[in-house]
C-alpha cells in the first residue's frame, strides 16, 4: 500500500477514527488494533510474506527474554547468534542468494571451470532490511544489558510491526519507541496538526519533486550513450533531488503518520544537501541507518580508537557494508566505498566533526566559504549517487565518461521530455524552503507558523493543489527495493 495511493487516503482515516474513537481507552485494545492495521497494511502488498514478520517477531520475542533470564555468558551469547542467524539468514537468502550464487559462478570461469549453477526466482519482500535491522537492535540491546525484554507480545509484534514505517524506515531502536507502546496514548490536537503538516511537506518531496526529477533522470540513466555530456550531468543532478525527495519523503510522511497516533520516531534526514563535508553529510543523511552502522558495527570495531590502520579498515568496512545493505550489486559496494574515500581525508587529519550545527545557523545566508563547501560535497555526493543509480559498472563508468567530454559544455537536450520552466521554478522554491526551514525538523514545522493564518492557510492549499496536479506521474518508492 502506498502512501500516496488510493488505498491508502482511504486506509489512513479509517484506522485513525478507529484508534482514537474505540481503542483510546484501552491500551492493550490499542496495540492489538495498531498490530491488526499495520498487518493489513503489509499484506496489502503480499500476505504470505507475513509469515517472515511474524518468524522474526516471535524469534526475537523469544530471544529477548531468555537472553534476560540467565547471567551465564555463553548462554546469552548462545540465544544471541540464534537471533543473528535467523534475521540475518532470513535477509541474506532472499536479498543476496542468487548474487553469490552469480559470483561464485564467476570466480570458478575465470579458472576455466563451468558450474551450472541455477538462480532462484526469488521475490524480495518489501522492507525486510528495516525492520530485520530494527528487531536485531532489539536482542542486541539486550544482551549489552541496555534495554529490558518486553514481556508483552501484542506490544512487542506491533513495535516491529509498526505500518507508518515498517517498509522504509525510520529504522527505530527500542529503546525510543517500544515504551511508547507501553504507557496510555492520549489524542494531541497539536501533535496530530504538526503530523499532518510534515506528510504535506513529505507528498510534495515525493510527487512533486521526486516524481518529476525522476523523469529526466531516468530518461539519462537509460539511454546513457545518446546524450551529451551536459545532458548526462542534469540528469545526475536530477536524480540527486529524486533520491532525496524520494527517500526523505517517505521519512517524512511516516513520521507525521505516527504522529497522528500519538508516536514520536526519529528524524531521519536533516537537510543533507547543505553539508559542507561529508562527514557532516552522513550525519544527516538516513539518519536511523547511519547510527544502526556506528553502534552496531562501526563501534564493536573500535571505532576511532587506536591506530590509523584501524580507524580507516573500521571507516571502509562500515562504508562497504553500508553499500552492501542497500542492494546485491556491485556498483552499491563501489558507492559505499567511494564515499569512504571522501571521508578518510577527514578521519585522517581529525576534521569529519568540524560541522556539527546547521550551516549559517546565525544567519539568512551562507558564507562564501560555506557555499564553496556546500557546493563542493554536493558534486562529490552526485558522483557517488551515478555509481548508486547505474544497472552496474560499466554503465556507471560509461556515463561518468560521457560526462567528461567536451559535449559538457554544450545545451542540455532531453528529447521525449523537456525541462518545464514551471516546474523549475518549484524546484527553485522547494530548495529556498528547505534552506530556511532547515533549523526544524522538516522545512514546514516552524517556518509556515511564523506567517499570518490566511497567508498560511493559502500556502496548505497551495502545496495540495500542486500535489494533486502531479500526482499521474506516480513512481514507486525507490528505498521499497532495499
Amino acid at each position: 500500500m502506498l502512501f500516496y495511493s488510493f488505498d491508502f487516503l482511504i486506509f489512513l482515516p479509517i484506522v485513525f477514527l478507529i484508534y482514537w474513537r474505540f481503542a483510546s481507552s484501552n491500551l492493550k485494545f490499542q496495540n492489538l488494533f495498531v498490530l491488526s492495521a499495520s498487518y493489513v497494511f503489509y499484506g496489502w502488498w503480499d500476505w504470505k510474506f507475513l509469515s517472515l514478520i511474524l518468524l522474526s517477531t516471535l524469534v526475537d520475542y523469544c530471544v529477548g527474554l531468555k537472553i534476560s533470564s540467565t547471567e551465564k555468558s555463553t548462554t546469552r551469547k548462545f540465544y544471541l547468534i540464534i537471533s543473528l542467524l535467523t534475521n540475518l539468514g532470513l535477509l541474506g537468502f532472499f536479498k543476496y542468494f542468487n548474487f553469490f550464487l552469480d559470483n561464485l559462478s564467476e570466480v570458478y570461469s575465470f579458472f576455466g571451470i563451468s558450474l551450472q549453477l541455477n538462480s532462484l526466482n526469488i521475490i524480495l519482500p518489501v522492507g525486510i532490511s528495516f525492520y530485520t535491522f530494527q528487531t536485531l537492535s532489539y536482542t542486541i540491546d539486550i544482551y549489552r544489558n541496555k534495554i529490558l525484554p518486553e514481556k508483552d507480545f501484542i506490544a512487542f509484534a506491533a513495535f516491529v510491526s509498526f505500518f507508518p514505517q515498517l517498509v522504509a524506515g525510520p529504522i527505530e531502536r527500542a529503546s525510543n519507541l517500544l515504551p511508547q507502546f507501553t504507557r496510555n496514548r492520549k489524542f494531541d490536537y497539536s501533535k496530530a496538526v504538526d503530523g499532518l503538516r510534515q506528510i504535506l511537506w513529505g507528498l510534495v518531496k515525493k510527487v512533486v519533486i521526486a516524481d518529476n526529477c525522476a523523469r529526466i533522470a531516468n530518461i539519462a540513466f537509460d539511454s546513457t550513450g545518446d546524450f551529451s555530456g551536459s545532458t548526462l550531468f542534469v540528469g545526475v543532478v536530477f536524480f540527486a533531488f529524486q533520491i532525496y525527495g524520494d527517500f526523505s519523503g517517505y521519512s517524512d510522511i511516516a513520521i507525521g503518520t505516527a504522529r497522528l497516533f500519538g508516536f514520536d520516531l526519529k528524524q531521519n534526514f536533516a537537510f543533507p544537501y547543505f553539508s559542507r563535508d561529508i562527514a557532516e553529510f552522513w550525519r544527516r543523511w538516513h539518519i536511523s541507518l547511519s547510527t544502526w552502522f556506528r553502534d552496531y558495527l562501526y563501534i564493536p570495531l573500535g571505532g576511532s580508537r587506536g591506530s590509523l590502520y584501524t580507524k580507516i579498515r573500521n571507516t571502509m568496512i562500515i562504508f562497504l557494508v553500508s553499500g552492501f545493505w542497500h542492494g546485491p550489486n556491485w556498483t552499491f559496494i563501489i558507492w559505499g566505498a567511494l564515499n569512504a574515500i571522501y571521508f578518510l581525508p577527514l578521519l585522517i587529519f581529525n576534521r569529519n566533526r568540524q560541522n556539527i550545527e546547521i550551516v549559517a545557523i546565525n544567519s539568512h545566508l551562507p558564507t562564501l566559504k560555506d557555499s564553496i563547501n556546500i557546493l563542493a560535497t554536493f558534486s562529490i555526493t552526485c558522483l557517488a549517487w551515478i555509481f548508486f543509480r547505474a544497472e552496474n559498472l560499466d554503465h556507471a563508468f560509461n556515463y561518468i565518461s560521457r560526462i567528461f567530454d567536451k559535449s559538457l559544455f554544450t545545451i542540455p537536450k532531453f528529447p521525449g521530455a523537456k525541462l518545464e520552466p514551471f516546474f523549475l521554478f518549484l524546484l527553485l522554491t522547494f530548495i529556498i524552503f528547505e534552506w530556511f526551514g532547515r533549523r526544524g525538523k522538516y522545512a514546514l514545522e516552524k517556518l509556515a507558523l511564523t506567517w499570518n493564518r490566511p497567508f498560511r492557510w493559502a500556502l496548505y492549499y497551495l502545496l495540495i493543489v500542486t500535489i494533486f496536479w502531479y500526482s499521474n506521474n506516480e513512481q514507486e518508492f525507490i528505498y521499497f527495493q532495499f
